[in-house]
């Protein structure tokens, strides 16, 4: 038997694609008139169908119509079913539409600036101004050991949001360090304003506050 290079097995592992042993069927009825299907969405913000073998921009959701239900209505899968493997849920009527995720259920992908600082957003999961959050800058929390960051997002997901990488680099020159190399951000300098970073989230997300 051919062995898997470290390279291979950290990729299979990192995806979940080497450790998870649920069994599923896509559509499966576990009782009458009851549906369900399962879904995987990435550090991103795009979502897959669970079992798609290629995950990338051509091969996600892109219907913004759906993607807005879909994402109204996650929260944390308390149904009895695949809990471990699937943490979130979104039901529709008698569909139940599980979910797993990279790093969180709720991705930001886009700062909505409208020229006044009070009314700024952030967009998430592709639902465009459909599917956003206040932009609350003095909540963001940035982990130096791995350099995401992160912002509140609906209580019922978990109350925490990954901002998408990219968003995140072009907020990165606006974070100021004062505690110290390998420590978290203080301040964030945003609208001419400074703001004395509270890192209220890293409770949420059970990390201590000098990682």
């Amino acid at each position: 038997m051919k062995l898997l290079s470290r390279a291979v097995l950290f990729h299979l592992l990192r995806t979940g694609l080497g450790s998870r042993s649920v069994s599923y069927v896509q559509g499966q009825s576990p009782s009458s008139r009851t549906r369900e299907y399962f879904y995987y969405i990435d550090h991103m913000g795009q979502l897959f169908l669970d079992d798609t073998k290629v995950k990338n921009f051509i091969t996600c959701f892109k219907d913004q119509q759906f993607l807005v239900f879909f994402f109204r209505q996650v929260k944390k899968n308390q149904s009895g079913r695949y809990e471990d493997e699937f943490p979130y849920i979104s039901p529709c009527g008698r569909e139940r539409n599980f979910l797993r995720c990279d790093d969180r259920p709720i991705v930001f992908t886009d700062l909505i600036r409208n020229g006044d600082p009070e009314s700024e957003c952030l967009s998430f999961c592709g639902g465009g101004d459909r599917l956003v959050v206040k932009f609350e800058p003095e909540k963001l929390v940035m982990l130096p050991k791995n350099g995401r960051v992160y912002h509140p997002a609906p209580e019922k997901t978990g109350g925490v949001g990954l901002v998408k990488s990219a968003l995140a680099f072009e907020l990165s020159p606006f974070f100021e360090y004062s505690g110290g190399p390998g420590k978290p951000p203080t301040h964030f300098q945003w609208n001419d304003k400074r703001y004395e970073l509270t890192n209220e989230l890293l409770q949420l997300m059970n990390v201590k506050e000098d990682v």
